[in-house]
């Protein structure tokens, strides 16, 4: 698959294709919906498929210090899309220059200039340009002029997440802030990943015989709720069943937030310095502050034994 950073990326000689529009953060069901019908629609064709996104999050621009918990990094996006048969995604940047486009220019010097559009599949709420001015009707309006189609999809998934909300990325950054690690998997399809690079922490988990991976995230990342969860710790392509905490350690008095994971029955892993990622499976109880370090371990033993137990039940990830 083909990734492009910027209108200029795109090759000169990039013929018609189908194209969709969105931040398609998560790539949750909904989005696969929109996706998997642009590829259909560009099979039937036979041309390419392509997404575009934005980086940073447009609400950043257009309202500074609005940027909402990301589910996904841009490459986690983009190799999402690659499995759903996206032949290329181009990220734009997303400025306050280009936020003050009007709907007819995006469609002009993105939608027909660059991407020769023969196709455009979005939802029915879809919005572009200047103060989100342009809409799906519009969309088709300029269609007839620039010789490229409309196809609406409803995206709206409902499932028992959320009280039954339609799937949304809104929805799943709610789930996941509430702890509700298994109805946001209802939603994406697939566990929440968090991602980071292994920094050196406290090493209490290494003295208590728990040691852990403590993950340095990246900006925006959208972390579950304190507490302890069962997932999956995957390094360099080896994915680990693992028992993960998230808060500021209250047992030893913390102020940090930090995202720990113990890969289970691993013994001797060196992972200071990786990137890694962290899927979590099932939220497991609360941040607790224990009366002895004995009845803590007991604990961790007990939240250990459990994660392992759910992770054999739920099969690989």
């Amino acid at each position: 698959m083909q990734r492009w950073r910027g209108l200029e990326d795109i090759p000169e000689d990039w013929g018609r294709s189908v194209v969709t529009i969105g931040s398609y953060d998560g790539v949750h069901r909904g989005h696969q919906l929109i996706i998997g019908r642009a590829v259909a629609r560009a099979r039937e064709l036979g041309v390419p498929a392509v997404v575009v996104t934005f980086d940073p999050h447009p609400s950043e621009v257009v309202r500074p210090g609005s940027h909402p918990p990301l589910l996904a990094t841009h490459q986690r996006r983009a190799e999402l899309m690659a499995g759903l048969g996206v032949d290329a995604v181009l990220i734009l940047p997303f400025t306050v220059e280009f936020s003050r486009l009007t709907p007819a220019d995006f469609v002009v010097k993105v939608l027909v200039d660059k991407l020769h559009a023969r196709v455009v599949v979005e939802g029915p709420n879809f919005r572009f340009g200047h103060k989100a001015a342009g809409n799906v009707a519009f969309l088709r309006e300029l269609g007839a002029t620039y010789d490229y189609e409309v196809q609406v999809i409803d995206l709206y998934e409902r499932g028992e997440a959320g009280g039954g909300e339609p799937f949304s990325s809104t929805l799943v950054r709610r789930l996941v802030a509430e702890g509700d690690v298994a109805g946001a998997m209802e939603v994406l399809g697939r566990p929440h990943r968090v991602e980071g690079v292994v920094v050196r922490g406290a090493q209490r988990g290494r003295e208590l015989g728990f040691p852990t991976a403590n993950l340095e995230t990246l900006p925006h990342t959208a972390i579950p709720a304190d507490g302890v969860y069962a997932g999956w710790l995957t390094a360099q392509g080896e994915a680990m069943p693992a028992a993960i905490s998230v808060g500021t350690n209250p047992q030893f008095d913390g102020t940090e937030r930090t995202v720990e994971a113990y890969a289970i029955d691993r013994v001797g892993l060196d992972l200071y310095g990786l990137h890694v990622e962290v899927d979590f499976l099932a939220y497991l109880r609360g941040q607790e502050k224990f009366d002895s370090i004995e009845a803590l371990l007991e604990r961790m033993a007990a939240d250990v034994k459990r994660a392992r137990e759910l992770v054999e039940e739920h099969g690989s990830r």
